[in-house]
């Protein structure tokens, strides 16, 4: 099996060699030392738990999680270099059923042999079927190999709950335009693996552009370092000169991290749900505009508006709900790319209106008390009297109709004492509902009462 650098392991199984000089540059200038790598300083920065357990070697089983390009394998690879442990690597995509018994059974000879642990590193382990994760479950539990996973989907939905409770999980975070633009340092400076042999006067637009456009993704800023580099041509001083436009025509269009059915999809939405119900315009309309450029479907957006417009707008903005659903029609009617504009009208209206929960509070409150509570008869006088017998039974007699009433409010019980479950705000319009509500009351009160 090739091992992390396409040459041979040593015998403590530690890796070495070099990456082929014909590598892309984000493979040759992995980095080789913790004190080279890049990034995740939340993790990795002196004294934090994940480097101290690098340090001393003494890894338990872990996931990394993160982002592609934010640094999984290479931090693997530097594990690899430093550990005493016999690595072995497989990647979830290629390695079968047969592939894993056969580097566990050498791990648990290599250990009743000489001692020697086994670290195994799973690139995107969450390829890995259920069956496949299961077969790393006993020499997990007994410490025959100590597991390093790394992957792009969130463990908790995409490994066994079992393999995870057996393991740390450590969330990579993408990269910082600090972090982006040491790293382009770093390769401009170095002969050996990066571009350091090349003269590159890389302007500080363009620097700029590829940092944006990489959007906290150290492989895309390589990549596009690299193309930027080779592609163009020297002159007469043999400077590679590389501008703005030359790194637009490299990177072309900036890539929006996202993923359709994946975490990325679900905390956009979450975090573009919360600027609406925060009133946070601006933030919101940002949060929109990225879902609109990774191409989620606008209906999507539209039935999540509709469902804000309920829980937290409610009655304090009885018009929420209808600019809500009128979007969800109109985006359907219309279809893309117009619908841009109509989910922005719903988004700025919503999330400038103003909020109140009232209404959910209550019906938690009326259906707990339906599940939990003692059960409320319904009064003789509300009952249904519309039929032969009814009078004969009680039913209807007592009732008093409203509109013979000041204000069209009588005085009557209609099963649950006012005030028991609303509880409006003194928000937007609910507020006028709240004093409304005051008033009936005390036309109830004032009203004359009627004999039967």
């Amino acid at each position: 099996m090739d091992d992390l650098f396409n040459s041979e392991s040593d015998a403590t199984g530690n890796v070495g060699g070099k990456v082929s000089a014909n590598a892309p540059l984000a493979a040759r200038f992995r980095p080789r030392t913790l004190e080279e790598y890049i990034g995740q300083s939340h993790l990795l920065a002196p004294g934090k738990p994940l480097r101290r357990l690098i340090e001393a070697d003494r890894l338990t089983s872990l996931i990394l999680f993160g982002p592609p390009g934010v640094g999984k394998t290479s931090l693997a690879e530097v594990i690899a270099r430093r550990t005493v442990c016999h690595f072995e690597r497989l990647n979830g995509v290629e390695a079968a059923v047969s592939d894993l018994r056969r580097v566990l059974a050498a791990a648990v000879t290599r250990q009743k042999v000489n001692g020697q642990r086994t670290v195994l590193f799973i690139d995107e382990i969450h390829r890995f079927n259920k069956a496949q994760q299961d077969v790393l479950l006993p020499d997990v539990e007994a410490g025959s190999v100590r597991l390093i996973g790394a992957t792009t989907h969130n463990p908790s939905f995409y490994i066994n709950g079992p393999l995870v409770s057996r393991s740390q999980i450590f969330q990579l975070e993408t990269l910082s335009s600090v972090e982006l633009s040491q790293l382009i340092d770093a390769a401009l400076a170095d002969p050996e693996r990066g571009l350091g042999k090349l003269k590159i006067d890389l302007k500080p637009e363009a620097r700029t552009h590829l940092i944006f456009t990489a959007e906290g993704d150290a492989r895309r800023t390589l990549n596009g370092l690299e193309i930027a580099a080779l592609t163009t041509p020297v002159d007469a001083q043999g400077v590679v000169h590389i501008d703005v436009s030359t790194i637009e025509e490299c990177v072309q269009k900036k890539r929006v991290l996202y993923d359709k059915d994946e975490d990325q999809h679900y905390d956009t939405i979450s975090a573009f749900i919360k600027s609406v119900r925060g009133s946070d315009p601006d933030s919101a309309l940002y949060w929109l505009a990225k879902m609109i450029e990774a191409g989620e479907d606008p209906r999507f957006i539209a039935r999540r508006l509709i469902i804000l417009a309920s829980e937290d707008i409610g009655l304090a903005d009885p018009m929420g709900m209808v600019v809500a659903v009128a979007a969800l029609q109109a985006v359907e009617f219309i279809g893309m790319p117009e619908g841009k504009i109509t989910l922005s009208n719903a988004t700025l209206y919503l999330a400038c209106a103003a909020k109140s929960n009232s209404s959910v509070a209550a019906i938690g409150a009326a259906l707990e008390a339906v599940q939990q509570g003692e059960v409320v008869q319904v009064p003789t006088h509300l009952r249904d009297a519309h039929y032969p017998g009814a009078k004969k039974l009680g039913h209807g007699v007592g009732y008093q109709y409203s509109h013979d009433f000041p204000g069209a409010i009588a005085p009557q019980n209609y099963g649950i004492k006012p005030g028991r479950f609303f509880q409006p705000t003194d928000h937007g319009y609910e507020a006028k509902i709240k004093a409304r509500l005051a008033e009936w009351e005390k036309l109830r009160a004032s009203a004359p009462k009627k004999s039967f």
